[in-house]
């Protein structure tokens, strides 16, 4: 790598997939307030909400979506418009 220009903060950093539990190590400058311990090594740790393990299009599962319950709550919530 060339010196001078990467910030003086890039460093490893684990990332965790909070709906899997699956952990990652990748070096990044982001800041993060919690740490954790992995093989005897301290690295700050950023929560993520979803990662390429957890994601529907990498994952190739999808989740089902009740389209009909939506439908269902939206007229009992708004009804027939038309009847007035």
């Amino acid at each position: 790598m060339k010196k001078e220009i990467h910030p003086s903060n890039y460093r490893p950093v684990v990332f965790k997939d909070m709906s899997n539990e699956e952990i990652f190590i990748s070096r990044s400058t982001i800041n993060a307030k919690e740490t954790i311990e992995i093989d005897g090594v301290t690295y700050p740790l950023v929560k993520l909400e979803i990662t390429s393990s957890s994601h529907p299009f990498y994952t190739g599962k999808q989740k089902l979506v009740d389209t009909a319950g939506r439908v269902d709550k939206f007229m009992s919530r708004y009804g027939d418009r038309k009847k007035k």
